[in-house]
Parts: C-alpha cells; sequence; structure tokens
C-alpha cells in the first residue's frame, strides 16, 4: 500500500476525513486535495532519505516523534499542536515556506480547490504522512524499512508516488519534481 492510500483508508477513511474537516473541506475535496499534496510530500522525503544521514534521521523521527498518534486518533488533527507539528515536519521535508506555498499553489492549480485552503490542510497532511510511516515502522523489521520498494517498507509507501511514470526509476520523477518546485510554475 502506498502512503496516500494508507492516508485515505486510515481508520476507515476517519483521518482523511477529519482533516477534511479541520480545514473545512467535504469528503471529495479532501481526497482529491490529498491526492495533490501528498506526491509532494513523498517526494521531499525521498530526496532527504537519498542524502547522506537521511534515511537514520527519517527514521529517528518516527521512533521518537509520537506521529502516529495522528492516525490512531484522527480526532486530534483538528489541534493547533497537528498545526505546528506539521509545520515543523514541513520545514524539514521541503524546505522553507516558499517551496510549501508552491506546493500548495500547484495542489490549488490541479484541484480546484483555494490555495489558502491548500496552505492550511499541507500541515495537516505532513502530519499524516509522518503518522502514516510511524505506523509502518512499527510493522516491518529494520530489513523491510530499507527494503526494494516492491518488498514493502517505508520507502515502499512513499515509491509509487514518485515513480510517476512506472519505469522502475524514481530519479526522472524527483528531478522533474524539484525542477517544477524551485523553478516555477
Amino acid at each position: 500500500m502506498n502512503i496516500l492510500d494508507a492516508i485515505l483508508n486510515a481508520q476507515g477513511g476517519a483521518a482523511a476525513r477529519e482533516a477534511g474537516r479541520s480545514v473545512g473541506l467535504s469528503q471529495d475535496q479532501t481526497s482529491s486535495a490529498l491526492s495533490a499534496l501528498v506526491p509532494a510530500l513523498a517526494a521531499g522525503l525521498q530526496r532527504n532519505t537519498s542524502q547522506p544521514g537521511g534515511l537514520e534521521s527519517l527514521l529517528g523521527a518516527l521512533s521518537g516523534g509520537g506521529h502516529s498518534r495522528y492516525v490512531d486518533d484522527p480526532s486530534t488533527l483538528g489541534e493547533q499542536e497537528v498545526v505546528s507539528d506539521g509545520n515543523a515536519i514541513l520545514g524539514h521535508i521541503l524546505g522553507g515556506k516558499d517551496v510549501s506555498r508552491a506546493v500548495a499553489g500547484r495542489a490549488a492549480a490541479q484541484t480546484g480547490l483555494g490555495e489558502d485552503v491548500l496552505k492550511k490542510l499541507l500541515p495537516v497532511a505532513a502530519s499524516l504522512v509522518m503518522g502514516s510511516l510511524a505506523k509502518q515502522q512499527l510493522g516491518p523489521t529494520a530489513a523491510a524499512v530499507g527494503g526494494a520498494p516492491a518488498g514493502g517498507g517505508i520507502l515502499g509507501m512513499l515509491t509509487p508516488l514518485v515513480d510517476q511514470n512506472r519505469d522502475g526509476s524514481m530519479v526522472d520523477d524527483l528531478l522533474g519534481q524539484a525542477g517544477k518546485l524551485f523553478g516555477g510554475r
């Protein structure tokens, strides 16, 4: 299961519903918004894990951050702590606020939803991504975490969203996404 499916199906869909409700979106709008936002977050995570020490840093954050609570108890998604934590996650995943704004703008263009609402949903989505990854980390062995994408694990959850042309390589997709984020629209 990829990370987007894990989020959309968490707690029978309650996590996605609550995320959308927290910013005033319907269930269909939330699904559309998350479908546009989560791949950009997955690409940022993939980029970060490919850096020296990046995977170890991610695993440390997952094991010590208590992120699984966002998936386990969707009622927390409306709390200010989730937004604060999500903004910190975005800082690590995407870098500066300009990149986060570009992600929200791109998602707005894809979905037809307002950019302001997507900016509000983005930290909640980041919290859900980390929560879903933390839940995944609790289940597989350490070998599966870094295992091949087809074998599952954390990287396996991210890969299907990043390797969008399904050529077996994420490199071209990451470069294309990075170019879009940093090179303009």
